[in-house]
């Protein structure tokens, strides 16, 4: 695709806004609608973003990585979250449901190779679609990644990432009996999906603080509690997720396929002081990838929205746009 002579510096469409040309409702199947949006350049370099979670819902701060003279940047809320509809609903939502759905929106909008780019749970969703679909994916862009292994799971729910923030994981795991506690995840499931709202509100709070409260680097403590919907939405469909391993066939299944995306370039972003997925994933990553980059930001988080993770995506995506 020839540069448009009109593009703006990084900075500039970083921080502009980048309103939407296209917004519609997809029935994927199964009685799920999912909401799909189209902005920037409409005859682009098109590039699919996958938000986190699973659960979270996609924002207009995540078209800003992209400059819209060049780029066609498609984004969309995964099956339950965001303004997709049934809102938190886990009935026939799973990882493999969301590869169908990202098929059928290239599909539907008549893409053939298209960049991908996600972080956190959109990373692993990349990897996974990827490895399902490599001939469909021009470049991975991924940051602050997260394999969907076991070990990740512990580390953030079985007490690593709490000697670090051990008062704000006391408040995590004092809603919960203490004989349950050596089971967090299942635990919640069984308040998350009690069929009782408020309770389930209640603990879909607790869950999403827990994981917001560390995903920068410059907090120092909960923020405040979020939106009863997004909360009830977001917990509940991560922590349907990872109850059930991210329903791949066995734990390590992204790092035993990664001979699938031999011919994809990757470039990967990990905050040196991710406390969430902490960045030995990405280093695993990178080395059995050979294919793949990796930049490691100093003084950076998890969040997509810490200052030097930012300058790097925009930067990688800068590259992409001059190299075409």
């Amino acid at each position: 695709m020839d540069r448009p002579s009109d593009q703006k510096t990084a900075s500039q469409y970083l921080y502009a806004r980048i309103d939407p040309y296209d917004q519609r409702m997809l029935d994927v199947g199964d009685g799920h609608r999912i909401y799909v949006e189209q902005c920037g350049h409409p005859d682009g370099f098109p590039v699919v973003v996958l938000h986190g979670g699973p659960g979270g819902g996609c924002s207009p701060a995540m078209r800003r990585y992209f400059d819209p003279n060049f780029y066609r940047i498609i984004l969309f809320d995964q099956r339950g979250c965001g303004r997709s509809r049934p809102h938190a609903s886990v009935e026939d939502n799973t990882t493999w449901h969301l590869v169908r759905d990202i098929e059928l929106i290239r599909e539907k909008l008549g893409i053939g190779r298209w960049n991908v780019f996600g972080g956190s749970w959109g990373a692993t969703l990349a990897l996974i679609y990827g490895i399902t679909h490599p001939e469909r994916c021009a470049n991975l862009i991924l940051r602050s990644v997260f394999l969907m292994t076991q070990g990740e799971l512990d580390w953030f729910y079985g007490g690593g990432a709490g000697a670090f923030w051990p008062d704000v994981w006391s408040r995590f795991t004092a809603l919960v009996p203490e004989g349950e506690q050596d089971d967090l995840i299942e635990a919640y499931s069984k308040r998350l999906f009690s069929g009782d709202v408020g309770l389930e509100t209640k603990f879909a709070r607790a869950w999403a603080s827990w994981e917001n409260t560390l995903a920068s680097i410059r907090n120092d403590g909960p923020s405040g509690d979020s939106p009863g919907d997004f909360a009830r939405a977001f917990s509940r469909i991560e922590n349907h997720y990872f109850r059930n391993e991210g329903f791949l066939e066995h734990d390590g299944w992204i790092e035993a396929n990664l001979n699938r995306l031999a011919n994809v370039p990757g470039y990967i972003v990990q905050g040196r002081y991710d406390m969430i997925c902490p960045p030995i994933g990405a280093v695993r990553l990178n080395e059995g990838w050979a294919g793949s980059s990796l930049r490691i930001i100093p003084r950076a988080g998890h969040a997509l929205s810490e200052p030097g993770i930012s300058a790097e995506l925009v930067r990688i995506t800068d590259i992409l746009r001059s190299r075409c």
